[in-house]
Formats: structure tokens, sequence, C-alpha cells
């Protein structure tokens, strides 16, 4: 009897200490649960990285990396543009095509000065181009004079235009433009459609001798082209006011 009553009291206090260590691990949690609160700390636990079931709404939102909420359709406001946010622009892929084109680039140099133009459409008589030859150009510009090649703009007129719709240094109208600008190089290229995006081919030549001393190739994606608008609003081809036409 003297026997159970122990038992029964050892019990007791184990009891009562394991419920007084419970409280006051849970005031310790809550204190520091309060500490990181205030010092914007979030604890990431291992349950919080165990995967958890997702809609198909949700699942439809998954990326390449399995992270959940990518951003949803977005439009421009004269609904010429429609799709999700892109991560890459033509910039980037002008970018990678001039570090190949410097790789193996021969006697340019920041001595030498250089010109771009648009790039053609390959399957027209080279007279051709379009919003993303011309980007292209622009942004070769940026990224020759980052090589501290010396590019000159010969779009450049001798005076600045000033109107009511803007002050303009630049000008299309070759009567215009000086006709004779110690340029060496010339940066061109041309443009096909592909299955997937355009195919560009990028080359330097040598504006006496029409040899070809850097090259260059890539493929920009079709939603990367489509990304580009043209100002006045307007869709792609095959498409008006923000709709697919198509012939029945």
């Amino acid at each position: 009897m003297v026997m159970n009553i122990r038992q029964s009291m050892l019990v007791l206090v184990v009891g009562s200490l394991s419920l007084t260590a419970c409280s006051s691990m849970e005031s310790d949690n809550q204190a520091q649960q309060d500490t990181r609160s205030r010092m914007n700390v979030v604890d990431i636990k291992a349950s919080d990285r165990a995967p958890a079931q997702i809609s198909r709404d949700e699942a439809d939102r998954v990326d390449s990396f399995g992270a959940i909420g990518r951003p949803q359709l977005y439009s421009s406001v004269q609904g010429a543009y429609k799709g999700k946010p892109l991560n890459k622009h033509v910039g980037d892929y002008v970018k990678n095509l001039a570090q190949d084109l410097i790789a193996n680039m021969e006697y340019v140099s920041d001595k030498t000065p250089v010109g771009v133009t648009h790039f053609a459409l390959l399957d027209s008589d080279l007279q051709q181009t379009n919003l993303l030859g011309r980007q292209m150009a622009e942004s070769f510009m940026h990224e020759l004079h980052k090589f501290r090649i010396p590019v000159i703009d010969f779009k450049a007129t001798d005076y600045i235009r000033i109107t009511e719709q803007g002050d303009y240094v630049l000008s299309r109208d070759y009567l215009e433009l000086n006709s004779s600008l110690p340029i060496e190089y010339v940066l061109t290229g041309t443009m096909t459609k592909h299955q997937g995006g355009v195919l560009v081919n990028a080359r330097i030549l040598g504006m006496e001798s029409r040899a070809v001393v850097a090259s260059a190739q890539t493929l920009v994606p079709f939603y990367v082209v489509d990304a580009l608008i043209p100002s006045d609003g307007s869709q792609r081809d095959g498409t008006r006011d923000g709709v697919t036409l198509s012939k029945g």
C-alpha cells in the first residue's frame, strides 16, 4: 500500500515537471517568435518546406523551378500585347551576340570607328526591316560602346530640330545627314523566321574590303519578338485590336 502511494506521488511529480517543462518551452518559443517578428525574420521549418497539396489552378502557374504564384497574364492599354511578364528581352540576346562577335573579331579596335545598320529580312530584297531589326541596331550600338569600340551614329544631324512634338537631333532624311563620315567597319545582319523564333545572323564588315571580320548567330524566341510593341499600339501581323484574325 505504501509502495503504491509512493509510486503515485512519483508519477504526479514527474507529470508536474513535464507540464512545467512544456509550458516553459512554449513560453520560450513564443518569446523567440515575438523577437523574430520584431526583427522581421521569418522562421522556416522543415514542415514549411514539405510539398503541399495545390489546386489545379495553382499547378498551371508552377514555373520550372517549382515556385507557385507566377504573375497572371497582363495586357497593354491598347490591347496590343497580352502575355506573361518577360525575364529576358531583345537586349539580352543582342548582348550574347555582341560577346560572340568580340570573341572572333579581327582588325576592329578602339581606333576603328564602326557604324551600325538595321537588320534586313533575309527573304526580302535586303531593303526591308521591321521593329525587331531596328531595335537590334539600337541595342548593338549600346553593346559595342560598352566594349569601348567607337560607334558613329550616322543618323545624327548637325543641328537640333525643335518642333511642337519634341526636340530631335536624329533624322532618316539622307539630305540632312553628313555623307562623309570616318566609318571603317559596319555591323549589320539578316533575320529570318524560324520554327520557334527568329534566326538572327550578325556580322561586321570592312567598308572598303567588304571582308567579314566578325560573325555571330542566335535564335530569338517568338515570345520575345512579339513583346515588341509598335509605337502606334498596333498588334503584330494577323491581329487587330488585340483579336487574332484568321481566314474562314
